[in-house]
């Protein structure tokens, strides 16, 4: 799904759908090659890559593009690159031959630089002027649809990776606070000595869920009643997100805190899917949780993101997760997945714990058990 689905856009024109792209990707891209996707006449899919630096051979990302953009069983696609013409140019056509290399059909493939764009394709001087023709997204019918329909396209990526950046001053010290008494709150339901605190952010073990390595700092010693306050939390979080109000800073660390038990992580990841509430839920979670408890809400994050087809945004929740916690194996497999550019709809309910790179398709509630005869 793209976050044009809602808004039954049209596009028309090149200028429409340069104008549709940074609704496509969620900001405005510059120095980057992007491949459109169509199934028939309908867009169902944008890949974007940075422009290879100048020297270095264009075709590994190339075929990567290609490799992704046929993994969306896409029948025809166009190129578009953004930034000067000597670092486009190179870039759009190894794209465009690694995509015919694929058996896809190139529609069209376009260069966009200071306000104007070129055909490659194209050598009608009437309709594709030497000099460019000159376009203004934001006078696009394309551009006012989306954002009637409440679709945002930012600035540029840094702006998009700006919404899972860590929140600062009053908030994060508010933030300290409460995690220390997660902590100990914690330390309590473990049966630990009186007065202990537990650092949440300090290394612990990794834990092996069945079917392979499940991802994550884990305590030892989890049981049912870390489980329960977990499944407890969980359960507040998203009623109180379902009724538009905001986490307390207790509720956020103690959130963020059990989240680093596998099992309540789990139960967070199995009840987690596309949904606006569950992309805002995570989303202050991490942007409040305290440094080395990212990892987890990032993941939620960014398997939200994925599920609703807002590829860059789990792309920067990824990297957050990964900075901290570069073993994080949960964040691991979300990354490899994105990277592939498998599809969200492969994964058919909820997610099952496999090793990275599996998608096990898996029905949404268990069979009941067969009767003997």
């Amino acid at each position: 799904m793209t976050q044009l689905d809602r808004a039954r856009l049209a596009v028309r024109s090149p200028a429409d759908l340069i104008a549709a792209v940074p609704y496509l990707l969620g900001f405005h891209p510059s120095d980057s090659v992007v491949v459109v996707a169509l199934r028939g006449r309908r867009i169902i899919f944008a890949a974007r890559a940075d422009l290879p630096d100048r020297g270095a051979d264009p075709a590994p990302p190339a075929r990567h593009l290609a490799e992704v953009i046929v993994r969306q069983r896409a029948e025809s696609a166009t190129v578009v690159g953004y930034g000067p013409a000597e670092r486009v140019t190179t870039a759009v056509d190894a794209v465009r031959g690694a995509l015919a290399g694929v058996g896809l059909v190139v529609l069209d493939a376009l260069r966009v630089t200071d306000g104007r764009y070129w055909s490659y394709l194209c050598t009608e001087a009437g309709c594709c002027p030497p000099d460019g023709t000159p376009y203004d997204p934001g006078a696009s019918e394309v551009s006012a649809a989306a954002v009637f329909a409440g679709q945002v396209a930012l600035p540029d990526r840094a702006a998009l990776a700006a919404l899972v950046a860590p929140l600062d001053g009053p908030v994060r010290v508010a933030m300290r606070r409460a995690t220390a008494r997660a902590g100990q709150r914690l330390a309590r339901l473990l049966g630990r000595p009186a007065g202990t605190e537990l650092p949440p952010g300090d290394p612990v073990p990794t834990a092996t869920g069945p079917g392979g390595p499940a991802g994550g700092p884990v305590g030892v010693g989890d049981d049912g009643a870390v489980r329960a306050a977990g499944v407890a939390a969980v359960r507040a979080a998203r009623r109180r997100h379902r009724r538009g109000e905001r986490l307390t800073d207790d509720e956020v660390a103690w959130l963020s805190v059990l989240l680093t038990r596998l099992t309540v992580r789990d139960h967070a990841w199995e009840r987690t899917d596309g949904r606006d509430e569950d992309i805002a839920l995570w989303t202050d979670v991490l942007r409040r949780a305290q440094p080395g408890l990212a990892a987890a809400p990032a993941s939620l994050l960014a398997f939200a993101a994925w599920r609703a087809g807002q590829g860059a945004l789990a792309a920067v929740a990824l990297e957050r997760a990964l900075t901290e916690h570069p073993g994080y194996s949960l964040a691991l497999l979300l990354d490899d997945l994105l990277r592939r550019g498998v599809p969200p709809a492969q994964l058919d309910g909820w997610p099952a714990v496999a090793p990275p790179g599996v998608v096990r398709r898996r029905s949404r509630r268990p069979r009941p058990p067969r009767r003997r005869s």
